[in-house]
Formats: C-alpha cells, structure tokens, sequence
C-alpha cells in the first residue's frame, strides 16, 4: 500500500474521532444560548487549561512558527515572549469577567463592555470589529490544514480539498454542539498536539545532527545571522527593534482580547477554576519549543521546501520516515488547527448574533440559535475563499488581525476599572485607534520607527477615550454600583 494511502487512512481516522467527540459533547448542554455559547458555565481547570491553551496554539504556531525559525531564525521568539505577557494580566480580569457574568447573564466580551457602557451602536460595532478580525485568523487555520494535507498525500489531495473537509467536520460539530463541544475536542486535540510536537522536535535534530546542541552549533558556524535577535525579515534582512518589539507588545495585548478567548471566562465554573488556568498556561507555551527546533532543524537540510510554512511537513517527508509516522504528524497538525478554528467559528456566531442583531431584532433563544448556526456556515465559506490565496503568510495574516482586536483592550480595561469612563469616550477612544491601525496597515511606508499599526492606533486610542470621558458627564452613581459594587 503506498505511504499516501496510509496516512489518508490516519487523517480520516482521526478526523472521524475528533468528530465523534463533538458531537457526544453537546449532550451534555442545555438547549439555551448559555449552553450553546458558555457551555452552561460547566468547564473546570482541565478542561479550561486545554481549551485556552489550544485555542491560542494553532496552524500558525505549528506551522507558521517553524516556518519563521526556518527562514527568519531568532524572529521567532516573539511568539514566546507574547505568550507568556499576554495571559498574566488575565489573572484578575478573567476572574472578575466571570463574575459579572453570573451576575448579569454576560456569555460574550462585547455585552460586558456594553453592560458597563450602554449603547446597541457600540455593541454592534464590536461585533463588527470581532468579525472582520475573525476571518483572517479562520483562514489561517484553514490553509493551516490544507498546506499539511496537500503535503503529506504527496497532492492527492489538494489544499483546496484537504481544508474543505477538515473543516467540514469542524463545522459539523460546532453547529450542533456549540461550546462544549469546542471545550472537549480542544482537550483530546490539545494533548494529541503537545505529544507529537515533542516527539518530533527532539526525534529531527538527533536523526539530522546528532543532537540538539549540535544542530545550533552547525547553524552558527553556517548561518550565525539566524540566531542573533532580533532575527531577520522576510527578504532576508536584519529586523528592526522597532517592529519586533511592537509585534511581541500588539500580540500581548490582544492576547486576551481575542472574543474566542475572552469568551472562555464566562464558561469557568468558579474564579479559582479561572486563575489556576493562568497560572498552568505557561506549562502549555513549552509546547513552542520542540515546533522551533524542528524549523532550525531544517535550515542545514539539503532542498527547499515550496514556502517557508511548508518546512515542517517537506521535513517528516523528506527524511523518510515511517508512513504511520507521517499520518500522526498529520493529525496533530490538524489538531493544532482545528482546536482554535472551532473557537473562532463559534465565536464569530455567538458575537455578530448576541452583539449584533440582538440588539436591534428581538429573538427567542430558539432562533438566535438558528441563527448562530447560520452565522458560522457564512463565516466558514468566507474563510475559506481566502484560504485558498497562495500568497498567505500564515504568521503575517495573524499579525494584522491582532492590529485590530488590541484595539478592544482600553474598552475592557475601562469597563472594569476606571468609573470615570464614559460611553462616548470609550466609543470616540475606539473609532480613533481602528482608524489610524487601518491607515497605517494601508500605508506602512509611514510608519515610524517601523512600528507595528495596531500599537501606533493604541497610542491615539488612549488619549482619545480619557479625553473625551474628562470632557463628557460621568455616568450615574446607580449604573456604577452594578459593577462595582
């Protein structure tokens, strides 16, 4: 039987019980939105540890990642960096998310804010903003899949068809089974991913060089340019400080934004449950470093694989290794994809409908379901169109989508901390930084210093929202209490 054959065999087998797990899932959720978008607030440390910890580890870490230490060395290290600075501060905004959440029935990001901050247009532009962000970050996880199946059936299946599928069965189970689902595909993918990226990242460099410290040894003798940080660009050039240090500051400040994850403090069962994930979280990031170490084991690596993301699978394939080897690494590649492109197809329904149309159209929970469901096909579609763009960056397509949610960060922060806010402030504050990110990624010959556009539109958003909350009148001592009682 030849090797292509075998691993479709492990992909559909894998796809099949991945599947099946999602739809088990919903059997144990309530018919409510709350079931289907907070999972009846049921999720305890295991399982918020493997939903978070997957949901930000995805096709870009297991993919895009080794394609930057690859082509573009110490660059890399920004994913550990923002990682680790990201999450911290979730430790008392997560618990006290949740809090008013139970308090107030709160299942998204946006009705926090706008709990705090009352107005259905800045509701609906946070839904709005979540979506256009959403759709970059589920193209990435689709090609993510596509790229790896494309690769290791040697193209019998294409990559048009590959994320089809893979998607397929992640559409199914989300339609059907809503946040549980996402929670428990994501533990049995989460584990599934962390095993083979270890297993590879040590097994590569010793088969190739004889051992990691020999595989940095050989490329600092050959390619010392690649281990100096900041790294270098995609044409090869030095980065500047500049870029680095705001593409590591914009992606720890969206971190936590993202809706998909923000979203999964309102599914903790207690504030405990929720802190005790923050603290564990830095255990799942070491996931990252077996995924570097197979990049840099490709750098010495005789031939060149299509494009720098490929370079993980052009590895498993071009060392020839087992035929049931190769399928596994399929599958927690796939893992690594799906597990955060269920999250966010499930989240992009749960935001446009609870945020959006809500607002405006009054629904039973029967047909904001419904209409969730509906959300989450057009999402997928959409995605799916671009995904099948040759010239994505996988790594680049998240950075612009963080320009965009970091900008969610000062409304957060000032729902939860600052009385003075007000509605008006933190709706100019946010108009204000989307519009000088988007003129700045449109324009990036202006940007100083190389800085990154979703930092430069912060550093307009700040003054903006304080300014004009100074300049408006403060809201009622009432409405406060409700938050900060």
């Amino acid at each position: 039987m030849e090797r292509w054959v075998v691993v479709t065999i492990i992909i559909a087998a894998y796809l099949a019980v991945t599947l099946t797990i999602g739809l088990l899932a919903g059997r144990r959720t309530t018919e409510s939105v709350t079931g289907y978008v907070a999972a009846d607030r049921s999720f305890g440390v295991l399982v918020m540890y493997f939903v978070t910890g997957a949901s930000v580890f995805s096709a870009f870490a297991f993919l895009g990642g080794p394609g930057w230490a690859y082509s573009r060395g110490a660059a890399a290290f920004y994913i550990l960096a923002y990682g680790a600075l990201g999450m911290a501060p979730f430790y008392w905004i997560g618990p006290r998310a949740a809090a008013l959440g139970r308090r107030h029935g709160y299942v998204t990001q946006a009705q926090l804010i706008v709990g705090r901050f009352p107005s259905n247009h800045l509701s609906l532009l946070i839904a709005l903003v979540s979506l256009i962000a959403f759709v970059p970050y589920i193209t990435l996880q689709m090609r993510g899949a596509g790229i790896v199946i494309e690769a290791v059936t040697d193209g019998h299946v294409p990559l048009w068809l590959g994320a089809l599928v893979a998607y397929g069965i992640v559409v199914l189970y989300v339609l059907r089974s809503g946040a549980m689902a996402v929670g428990w595909t994501n533990t049995f993918q989460g584990v599934f991913m962390v095993v083979i990226a270890w297993t590879l990242g040590i097994y590569l460099p010793h088969r190739l060089y004889g051992g990691v410290g020999e595989m940095f040894e050989a490329i600092a003798e050959a390619r010392p340019e690649l281990l100096v940080p900041p790294g270098l660009t995609a044409t090869g050039e030095p980065w500047s400080w500049g870029a680095y240090s705001t593409f590591i500051l914009v992606s720890a400040v969206g971190l936590m934004m993202w809706p998909h994850l923000f979203m999964k403090a309102f599914t903790a069962r207690d504030d405990e449950t929720m802190r005790r994930t923050v603290i564990l979280f830095p255990t799942f990031q070491l996931f990252l470093i077996p995924v570097f170490l197979i990049g840099f084991s490709g750098v010495l690596f005789d031939g060149t694989p299509p494009a720098p993301d490929f370079i993980l699978p052009y590895m498993i394939l071009e060392t020839n290794l087992p035929a049931l080897v190769v399928g596994l690494f399929c599958a927690g590649a796939l893992s690594a994809s799906m597990s955060t492109g269920d999250a966010l197809l499930h989240a992009s329904a749960s935001v446009l409908v609870e945020d959006g149309v809500a607002r405006y159209v009054e629904l039973d929970e029967a047909r904001q379901r419904t209409l969730m469901q509906a959300v989450v096909l057009a999402a997928g579609a959409l995605a799916y169109v671009f995904a099948l763009d040759p010239d994505s960056s996988l790594v680049l397509l998240l950075a612009s989508a963080y320009g965009i949610i970091s900008q969610l960060a000062p409304p957060v922060v000032a729902a939860l901390y600052w009385k003075r806010a007000t509605t008006v402030g933190v709706s100019a504050g946010l108009l204000a930084g989307l519009a000088t990110a988007l003129f700045f990624y449109l324009n990036p010959e202006l940007k100083p210093f190389d800085m990154h556009e979703g930092i430069l539109g912060l550093l307009v958003h700040l003054p903006v929202l304080v300014g004009v909350s100074l300049a408006t009148r403060p809201q009622n001592d009432t409405h406060l209490e409700r938050f900060f009682a």
